[in-house]
């Protein structure tokens, strides 16, 4: 062959690059196509298809398609002069060939862990020499080559493997925050409620947030009568006000007198008012003389004959000697049997017709006295001994404690013990009012016929006008063995009753116990 004919094209470097892409022929619209024709031996084709068979198979139970024990078509294994030299290798410049592509079919024989598909190898094959062996790479490392799918599921960045720490001190600096936040809001709350329980009241005031101390105009209904006493100020008129249902709180009305600095002068009587009134309404009422009830009086539980004509005096507008003149026309005037008209003037408020007489008054207090014994059913000639025992009652004890009280004199009288009723003492020695408990030694030895001290036996006359709740328990003393009572606690009524007298003397002691850490609780006389 003329050598010319042989010899390579030689490079024309005068030749445009452009002339290759000139002389491309015009793109042509194609319809996909589904090609079913087996693969030709030895190209990528079937390489590729050759290691996804590898790959679906398991561990050491995949099939070899190049295994001649297998009954499938056999790939055409090169012969060593065909692998020697590249197939269709071009030639881009004399003496020098393009980079050979080493077959796929060797490397659909290597084993298992072998890549299915291999990168291109550059290398320049010597004349004459063998194709180089597929080389073995360890299962476990990456592999040289491989499907498209393993350039985007390649090993994480050595910075993402190590994204778990940083997650972890993000999650560390997260919760420190939050526990600090949570601190903060605990701070927070437990001032506001510390805030709240030590000045809870006056915030409500200030904002208005809190209950009202005075009830709301237009809403005042009913009637109740107000006592007002002589020498009563602002204060004293406020309490009794409250005690009456007329203002919603105790101080309401002294305060809006001092808020609106109001000079006012209190006359005393017994007034006709409402209740649930405001300050303002109230302090209208107690001026206004239409609701003075000139003809009226009062007698208070507890009370006396020589510390109730006074009072009684006052609102009616009458001369207090006119109603001592009444008393002493003794209790056989009044069809009382007794020594005395004390105990008979029973503790309620009175309303008289005009022009009612100081007897009438007297005979008035004296009538419902009668029905008080009727309705506990006091029999007939026991009258004066039930008032007796009803006035102990109510001089001595707390309503709550009345039956008992009851009981222990009832006691006593049952096996001839005396009495030692302090109240009996003060009153026989005229100190009955002077606001103590305790009675001076002067008194207690003082030989008078109510000191159930030195005398057994009940005082000859009641001490005192007893109320309903008084009268009852004398006619029902509850059942107990007791003997001695004590009130431990002045400020509470507590009062310790008990068998024996060691038990007592118990009781004795936290008296002494309370009065001297109570030196101005009306223990004693100062």
């Amino acid at each position: 062959m003329p050598e010319r004919d042989s010899a390579s094209p030689r490079h024309d470097p005068d030749a445009r690059l452009g002339d290759l892409f000139e002389n491309l022929p015009d793109p042509t619209l194609q319809s996909p196509t589904v090609d079913n024709t087996p693969p030709a031996p030895g190209s990528r084709r079937a390489a590729r298809e050759a290691a996804s068979r590898a790959n679906g198979l398991s561990g050491g139970d995949a099939a070899d398609p190049t295994s001649p024990d297998e009954g499938g078509p056999q790939p055409e294994v090169p012969t060593p002069a065909s692998a020697s030299r590249p197939t269709s290798a071009p030639v881009d410049a004399p003496g020098r060939t393009s980079p050979v592509v080493s077959s796929p079919v060797a490397d659909a024989t290597q084993d298992e862990g072998t890549p299915t598909r291999a990168l291109p190898i550059t290398r320049t094959p010597a004349a004459g020499a063998q194709a180089p062996a597929a080389e073995t790479t360890d299962p476990g490392a990456p592999a040289a080559g491989g499907r498209l799918e393993d350039l985007f599921h390649s090993e994480p960045a050595a910075d993402e493997r190590h994204g778990a720490p940083r997650t972890k001190k993000r999650r560390t600096g997260c919760l420190v925050a939050l526990i600090i936040v949570l601190a903060v809001i605990g701070g927070i709350v437990g001032a506001g409620v510390w805030a709240w329980n030590t000045y809870g009241d006056k915030i409500s005031d200030t904002l208005g947030w809190g209950d009202p101390k005075d009830w709301e105009p237009g809403i005042a209904s009913g009637e109740v009568l107000v006592t007002i006493k002589d020498g009563d100020t602002g204060g004293p008129v406020s309490t009794a006000l409250f005690e009456a249902g007329v203002t919603r709180t105790e101080d309401v009305f002294y305060d809006y007198l001092v808020n609106e600095n109001i000079a006012v002068t209190f006359y005393p009587g017994v007034y006709r008012m409402q209740e649930k009134m405001t300050a303002e309404s109230a302090l209208e009422a107690l001026q206004n003389p239409e609701n003075k009830m000139e003809n009226s009086a009062s007698v208070s539980e507890g009370a006396t004959i020589a510390s109730s004509l006074p009072t009684m005096a006052e609102s009616l507008g009458m001369p207090v000697e006119d109603l001592q003149a009444a008393i002493d026309l003794g209790p056989a005037a009044y069809g009382v049997d007794a020594q005395s008209l004390e105990g008979w003037l029973f503790p309620a408020v009175y309303t008289f017709d005009p022009g009612v007489t100081a007897q009438g008054v007297i005979q008035r207090m004296v009538d419902r006295t009668r029905e008080s014994l009727n309705a506990a059913g006091v029999p007939a000639g026991d009258e004066q001994r039930v008032l007796t025992i009803a006035s102990i009652i109510q001089r001595e004890g707390m309503t709550a404690d009345f039956d008992k009280v009851s009981r222990v004199i009832q006691n006593r009288l049952d096996i001839d013990m005396k009495l030692q009723m302090d109240s009996t003492a003060q009153y026989g020695y005229g100190s009955l009012h002077e606001g103590v408990v305790s009675s001076s030694a002067e008194a207690l030895a003082d030989p008078n016929p109510w000191n159930t001290y030195v005398n057994t036996g009940l005082p000859v006359t009641p001490i005192a006008s007893p109320s309903d709740a008084a009268i009852k328990a004398a006619m029902n003393p509850a059942d107990g063995p007791w003997l001695y009572f004590v009130t431990v606690n002045l400020a509470t009524g507590e009062t310790q009753f008990s068998e024996t007298y060691e038990e007592h003397l118990q009781g004795v002691e936290k008296w002494d116990q309370w009065c001297k850490e109570n030196p101005d609780g009306g223990c004693a006389a100062g």
